[in-house]
């Protein structure tokens, strides 16, 4: 018999002894049967999609009746593509649980999360706040737990390395080079960790340039509060805007100042092009309008907030991302990761709890709140967040729901 060369959490993993344990094996084969169904249910939708149109839909009265509908109609589309893509996806995912691919698993949910946001986006978008988001909401956090679970480089190389990986962090703590990309192919480690405070301080970051901004350019001496949020200073926008540009430019922090600088207007015009229509889309609120203004376009950005996005990000990628890195490494090595799960459940919950409040503002507004038969959640946000709450709150918005893509 041969002898095994150590203790068995000190063995080096193998296929063998490294598969899924048996709860992923069933959600894996859940998933096949979940994937084929929801398949289904999606070719369905599709053909009755197609069948309005062959019954010759008069695209020409939905037009009359306002960009909204034809808007609607867009949205209705893509939910379908999306949820037919994510059956298919579920399937080989399924499979690649039962076949122990952990890697090719790890790299689809990260697809999967993606598909999953916009078919929640579409969702919420077509019909506000209801229990249709719950389902995609679920598999986004299944799907988190398993792309951790499963991705190597995030299981702390393995559970019998971990001891090691933690005394690494320390000793590069002490050095000044944690969160540093060692690999020499960007600055920093693309981990959910060094991104999710990249997206912390920038929104807080953002936050204080908008209302400087305000104060100084749009109306001197005069303080708007531009928060993006229910609770906290925060400003989203520049929060999603700084880690696309990130991401983006990770490669070439040090590449040509035009390049980073045309990258980065490019993104975050873009981004906030995407903002403004899913404000006034899902909830007929306009944030900014800069209509009138030199190459505006449909008033959501122009050529002077583009410049100013590449401004932003050559001094984010070139100057402040190293400080970031600094100030954030200031958190005790031992409590880094459990100090970031707080904040990032807080931070989520304050982003549900605030589209929820946005919706019901919607209802209010357009005259369809069912008070009586609304659920708890619902009638939290009336009571604590009603009209004057969310007009001081957000007092650089105004609402005309005639403008959303609701589906009545």
């Amino acid at each position: 018999m041969q002898a095994r060369s150590g203790p068995k959490h000190l063995r080096k993993p193998t296929e063998a002894n490294d598969k899924y344990p048996w709860f992923i094996r069933l959600y894996g084969v859940l998933s096949i049967i979940g994937g084929a169904v929801q398949l289904f249910a999606s070719v369905r939708a599709a053909l009755v999609i197609a069948s309005l149109f062959s019954n010759g839909i008069d695209l020409g009265n939905i037009e009359a009746k306002g960009h909204a509908s034809i808007t609607t109609i867009i949205i209705a589309i893509v939910l379908v593509l999306v949820s037919a893509i994510l059956a298919v996806m579920f399937f080989v995912l399924g499979i690649r649980l039962l076949k122990n691919k952990r890697h090719k698993a790890a790299t689809l949910c990260n697809v999967m999360i993606g598909l999953e946001a916009i078919d929640m986006l579409c969702r919420f978008m077509l019909a506000g706040f209801e229990l249709d988001l719950l389902p995609p909401l679920i598999n986004m956090i299944i799907l988190f737990a398993l792309e951790a679970y499963s991705d190597p480089s995030l299981r702390a190389e393995r559970l019998e390395k971990h001891h090691e990986q933690a005394l690494a962090d320390k000793v590069a703590k002490e050095e000044g080079t944690l969160g540093r990309d060692t690999t020499g192919k960007g600055y920093i480690t693309l981990n959910f960790f060094n991104v999710f405070w990249v997206f912390v301080v920038c929104c807080v970051l953002g936050l204080l340039v908008e209302v400087a901004w305000h104060m100084i350019v749009v109306e001197p001496g005069v303080y708007q509060d531009r928060a993006g949020l229910l609770y906290g200073p925060f400003s989203p926008i520049y929060g999603f805007g700084a880690v696309l540009m990130t991401v983006a430019l990770n490669r070439y922090y040090k590449s040509n100042p035009i390049v980073v600088f045309l990258v980065s207007a490019c993104i975050g015009a873009a981004f906030e092009y995407f903002v403004s229509w899913f404000l006034e889309t899902a909830f007929g609120i306009v944030a900014w309008d800069y209509s009138g203004t030199f190459l505006n376009i449909n008033g959501r950005v122009n050529f002077m907030f583009f410049c100013i996005w590449g401004v932003l990000g050559f001094l984010w990628v070139r100057f402040l991302l190293p400080i970031m890195l600094k100030l954030v490494n200031t958190i005790p090595w031992n409590w880094r990761y459990s100090v970031t799960a707080v904040c990032a459940i807080l931070l989520l919950a304050d982003g549900a709890l605030t589209l929820a409040a946005f919706d019901c503002w919607y209802e209010r507004n357009n005259g369809t709140m069912d008070y009586e038969h609304c659920s708890a959640i619902v009638a939290f946000c009336n009571d604590n967040y009603d009209d004057n709450f969310m007009e001081n709150r957000f007092q650089s918005m105004t609402m005309t729901t005639v403008n959303s893509s609701r589906a009545e």
